[in-house]
C-alpha cells in the first residue's frame, strides 16, 4: 500500500488567521502551526533564494518528524535557458538541504518555464541523469511548453526517459480555475498555464499541484476524479504528494480539507487526524470571502 501526503503551497498567509491559525498568531509561529495541520509544504520560497543553514535548521526544529518539505529548484538555475550549465549548483543545493533536513525532505521539484521546449530535451536528460547519479532524494519535473504534452514520438521518448530514471512529471491541474465560473485565475499574482492533465505515472513518487477554485463546490467533480486516481495509486504502492493551491490563497486550506474529507468518506486508505488540514483541536468555521 502506498502513502498519501497532503499540503499547500505556502505556510505564511495572513488570510488564514482566525481560520487555519488562531486569530492573533504571530508570523514566527506560522510554520509550527502549519506542521500540526498538514504533512507537507511546497518549498516555493527556495525558488527565489537558497536558504541559509540557520533557516533550514529552524524549519526542522519547528516541524514534526513526519513533516516533509518539497523544495523547488531555485529559478537562478532553472529559468536561465539551458539547465545543464547550472547542474553542479543544483546538486550543491540538494546537498545543502539534505545535510540539514535529511529525512524531512520529500521530493524536490524542477519547474521549467514555458520557453523550455522539446529542443532542450538533451539538456533535460543530462540534468536528470546527473541528479539520479548524485542525489539521494527524488525529483519531479514540471514542464510547461505545450509541445511536451502532444501525443506522439516526442511524448513517448519523454515518458521512456522519465521511467528509466524513476522520475515523475509534476501533474499540474488547472481545470477548476479555467473551466469553472468567472475568471478565477485573474485573482492570482502567479498565473498557472492551461495544459492537459496527463496522469501517467513514470515513478514511485507522484507529485500533484491542484489549482482549486475559490467557490468550493466547483472543485467537487475534480476532487471525485482525483479520489479515484489516488485510491488506484495507493493500491499500486505509489508515494503521493498532493498540494492544493487557490488563486485566493485564503481558500487553499479549506479546499484541501474538503479533499481529505472526501477521501475519508470514500474509504480511501489515507491517514486521518492532525496533519490532514485540521488543527489538533476543534476547527473554527472558515471565514467568508
Amino acid at each position: 500500500m502506498g502513502t498519501f501526503t497532503l499540503g499547500c503551497a505556502v505556510w505564511t498567509c495572513r488570510d488564514w488567521l482566525g481560520n487555519l491559525y488562531p486569530a492573533k498568531t504571530q508570523s514566527r509561529d506560522f510554520l509550527r502551526l502549519f506542521g500540526q495541520r498538514f504533512n507537507a509544504v511546497e518549498g516555493n520560497t527556495t525558488f527565489y533564494a537558497v536558504p541559509p543553514v540557520s533557516t533550514l535548521e529552524k524549519w526542522k526544529r519547528e516541524t514534526p518528524e513526519a513533516f516533509r518539505f518539497c523544495l523547488k529548484i531555485p529559478r537562478d538555475f532553472s529559468h536561465q535557458g539551458d539547465v545543464w550549465p547550472h547542474a553542479e549548483a543544483i546538486v550543491s543545493f540538494h546537498d545543502h538541504a539534505e545535510a540539514i533536513l535529511g529525512d524531512r525532505l520529500g521530493p524536490f521539484f524542477l519547474q521549467l518555464p514555458e520557453s523550455y521546449g522539446p529542443a532542450q530535451g538533451p539538456d533535460l536528460s543530462r540534468v536528470l541523469n546527473q541528479w539520479r547519479r548524485r542525489c539521494s532524494t527524488d525529483i519531479n519535473v514540471e514542464l510547461r511548453h505545450p509541445s511536451w504534452f502532444a501525443e506522439g514520438e516526442l511524448r513517448q521518448r519523454l515518458l521512456t526517459m522519465l521511467t528509466r530514471l524513476n522520475t515523475g512529471q509534476v501533474i499540474l491541474d488547472t481545470r477548476p480555475v479555467y473551466e469553472g465560473p468567472g475568471d478565477a485565475m485573474s485573482l492570482s499574482q502567479n498565473k498557472k498555464p492551461r495544459l492537459p492533465v496527463l496522469m501517467k505515472s513514470t515513478a514511485d513518487t507522484i507529485f500533484v499541484r491542484f489549482i482549486s477554485h475559490p467557490i468550493a463546490e466547483v472543485n467537487l467533480p475534480y476532487f471525485e476524479e482525483w479520489a479515484r486516481r489516488v485510491e488506484q495509486w495507493l493500491e499500486e504502492g505509489k508515494e503521493i504528494y498532493f498540494f492544493v493551491h487557490c488563486p485566493r490563497e485564503a481558500h487553499s486550506p479549506e479546499n484541501a480539507r474538503r479533499f481529505q474529507a472526501l477521501l475519508e468518506e470514500r474509504g480511501v486508505a489515507v491517514a486521518p487526524g492532525p496533519g490532514n488540514g485540521r488543527p489538533p483541536g476543534p476547527t473554527p468555521p472558515p471565514r467568508g470571502g
